[in-house]
């Protein structure tokens, strides 16, 4: 079970449990709350190509990282495109085309934009490394959390059986319909026939499941998964919901990485 952390300054975010052992990882995702935005971002948006003005994403990064105690300049960020590319981050900055991130730099802090997709972040203690991959019904047919452990192996040696996975907050099952395409590429036990409507095409998709098998799959102990409680969708005081808000909503950030000694002091 995650807990719902809120800084002495007004961003609040969520900093799963599963990594909470280890003082010098940072892990969390932001939630909705402490920002400036107005409107459908209000007020904790952290996502461009939102409509929202760029003074207030600027202002709302500065809030959160000042509250976590680093240089948002230190965040390594892609526009995201729902595929698969994972990149190998050696310096901070703003990248394109990457759903998925990993390194075994210090103080770099890897950045994965949602607002219904589910957030991955991946932690090795034993090589020191991090991972961090966009877990949208795209990359979760592909495959993408499998993708990003095979790279980190091949990388920096990471065992999967050794790794710790959060499974952030994203579109639950039961507010996440889909069609019949869709939901034919996913296993049958993530996928069932929603009781919302007669039209046999429409199919409720557990994505949180998905990822979980994946990973199971992948070699990762079942004790070394955590899955968030909460539904980007359901929750709304708390999450921006690109369906729940018809695509006129904010976004949400978690961020993974691993602080200097002198960081964390």
């Amino acid at each position: 079970m995650s807990s719902l952390m809120t800084s002495e300054q007004p961003p609040e975010y969520i900093q799963p449990e599963i990594f909470k052992s280890y003082p010098q990882l940072l892990a969390l995702q932001s939630t909705r709350k402490g920002g400036v935005s107005k409107g459908g971002c209000a007020s904790l948006n952290l996502g461009n190509n939102t409509g929202d003005a760029p003074e207030n994403i600027r202002e709302n990064t500065r809030r959160l990282c000042a509250a976590l105690g680093i240089d948002p300049r230190n965040i390594a960020s892609s526009v995201q495109i729902h595929g698969t590319k994972i990149l190998k981050a050696e310096e901070p900055g703003q990248y394109e085309g990457y759903d998925g991130f990993m390194t075994n730099k210090k103080d770099l802090f890897l950045a994965i934009l949602t607002a219904d997709c589910y957030p991955v972040l991946f932690y090795d203690p034993h090589h020191q490394a991090v991972g961090a991959a966009h877990a949208g019904w795209k990359g979760s047919a592909h495959r993408i959390v499998i993708k990003t452990l095979e790279a980190m192996h091949t990388s920096f040696n990471s065992n999967p059986a050794e790794c710790l996975v959060s499974i952030g907050t994203g579109i639950s099952a039961a507010a996440y319909e889909v069609d019949r395409e869709i939901a034919g590429a996913f296993p049958s036990g993530c996928v069932q026939r929603s009781p919302r409507t007669l039209d046999e095409e429409r199919y409720l998709l557990d994505l949180a499941m998905v990822n979980y098998l994946q990973l199971l799959e992948a070699g990762v102990n079942p004790s070394h998964i955590e899955r968030s409680p909460f539904c980007s969708f359901g929750d709304h005081e708390l999450f921006f919901s690109y369906r729940r808000d018809q695509g006129k909503t904010g976004r949400m950030i978690s961020l993974i990485g691993i602080r200097s000694e002198q960081q964390s002091a």
